[in-house]
């Protein structure tokens, strides 16, 4: 296979080899349900989007992709607390808010999307093997808690290539029943003041999981006791990611054969975060840019790198997407069907190099481009084969704009009202043209303020007028 990932474990970049032939198993942490998602939450779901993507389109491959939710931990009974409501009911509405915001994204369904509190006896069983095999030990003062033994497991610090001594202490759990101070909390006892329901009984008591036992027991479930890429953002990898790969081998398990992690969205340096008071809620944004130019703007920067949001961020974005579906509009006005193509060998190449996005949508606006110069210059058959091939590079990218989930597909309403519009915009236009040939260009500006303010954008060409929907945005 000719695809080439970075894995953060090895610190290179290496061919792609699933475990099993044909099929590929990928897990990402999903979203703890804290709280509504911001675009610096979702940056992750797609670039792992259009590492599926590329996965099953480029290279033919059968994937199964977990994304779990992490749907009890302090942080949900602690602002639940606060709202005064039931820790589920805080944890359940935040949960449907982040999948009406992947929704929105383009971002294709899970294969499977298990929640933490599904999954008790699991962790339970996992938890009871390290025990068993000295990796893990309750806590002698009888609190329930039960701690991971970090130096009980030698390679611990192997995926952030770092030394125990140089660790800071774990901060999920109460020190006081710990060996070391960097031992975490396999599962946290049921404390005075927690709801009731907020617990689950185990041989060590009553209490909850801690949250790196939770993914660790839900991978092992649904993609076995190895599998090929786990993914999340940079800023899991330690603590998160690293006890959970130093949980799992303890207990016997090859866990993830690939580590991929991307970068965070930032804003004036800054990670974005809610305690930054720099977020931007999904639900918000979309009510004054399209999603698909939102989803553009966070899957066209190389995963591993930041993005630095700033004012103009969305415009810039919408209009590299309204090239592309100007384009697509005019190729396919009157065509019924795209001619069959394979996807551009520059597109594949960068693909293949470690999803290189920027270097794909390099290729796709070059064949927009050449597109449009050959339906400037009649070319309707080359144009055609454009479209076509900027179309199958779309949709491995998650932005095809004629994808009826844009409400730009063939079929939809949008659509319908689309061929309309393009009628009635089209009999102004060339009532323009008669009047600028009668050289009465009072109507002539008439007719294309009129657009304007209509919200129409008219661009003359050698070939003709061209229209587009002008868009504006205030972030």
């Amino acid at each position: 296979m000719s695809l080439r990932l970075y894995d953060t474990a090895t610190r290179e970049l290496r061919d792609f080899v699933p475990v099993t032939e044909g099929k590929a198993g990928v897990y990402i942490c999903g979203l703890t349900t804290q709280g509504a998602p911001h675009i610096g939450h979702v940056r992750f779901a797609v670039a792992f989007d259009i590492l599926r993507r590329w996965l099953t389109i480029g290279h033919g491959l059968e994937v199964t992709l977990v994304r779990n939710v992490t749907d009890i931990d302090d942080k949900i009974l602690n602002k639940s607390s606060e709202a005064g409501v039931p820790w589920w009911a805080w944890s359940y509405e935040n949960e449907r808010a982040t999948s009406e915001a992947l929704e929105s994204l383009g971002v294709l369904p899970a294969t499977y999307e298990p929640r933490a509190t599904g999954h008790i006896t699991e962790m339970a069983d996992l938890m009871q093997t390290l025990v068993d095999k000295g990796h893990a030990y309750a806590a002698p003062d009888g609190s329930g808690d039960v701690y991971f033994d970090v130096r009980s497991w030698s390679a611990y610090g192997e995926l952030t290539h770092q030394k125990i001594e140089d660790m800071e202490a774990a901060a999920d759990a109460d020190p006081r029943g710990k060996r070391d101070p960097r031992d975490f909390a396999l599962w946290k006892g049921h404390k005075a003041g927690e709801p009731e329901t907020a617990s689950w009984p185990t041989a060590y008591g009553q209490g909850r999981p801690g949250w790196h036992l939770e993914c660790s027991a839900m991978v092992r479930k649904y993609l076995g006791d190895t599998f090929d890429i786990h993914g999340g953002g940079v800023d899991l990898r330690f603590p998160h990611h690293e006890n959970e790969q130093a949980q799992s081998r303890a207990a016997g398990l090859g866990f993830a054969n690939y580590w991929l992690h991307n970068a965070w969205v930032t804003v004036g340096g800054e990670k974005m975060s809610k305690s930054l008071g720099n977020s931007l809620l999904v639900s918000e944004i979309t009510k004054i840019t399209r999603p698909l130019a939102l989803r553009y703007y966070l899957g066209a920067a190389h995963y591993r790198s930041t993005i630095e949001y700033h004012e103009g961020s969305l415009r810039e974005a919408e209009a590299a997407v309204d090239r592309i579906e100007g384009f697509l509009r005019r190729a396919t006005g009157a065509a019924a069907t795209l001619p069959a193509v394979e996807l551009p060998a520059a597109f594949v190449e960068a693909m293949d190099d470690d999803l290189n996005v920027s270097g794909a949508l390099a290729v796709v606006h070059e064949t927009v481009r050449a597109g449009n110069t050959a339906l400037d210059d009649g070319d309707h058959a080359a144009a055609l084969e454009a479209a076509a091939a900027v179309v199958a590079m779309t949709e491995v990218l998650g932005v095809n704009p004629l994808d009826p989930r844009w409400n730009g597909g063939s079929g939809s309403g949008a659509a319908d009202a689309m061929t309309a519009l393009d009628a009635l915009v089209s009999d102004r236009l060339a009532a323009r043209e008669s009047a600028r040939a009668a050289r009465d260009f009072a109507t002539a500006d008439a007719i294309r303020d009129q657009l304007t303010a209509a919200g129409i954008s008219v661009e003359d060409t050698p070939s003709g007028a061209r229209w587009s929907l002008a868009r504006h945005t205030d972030v």
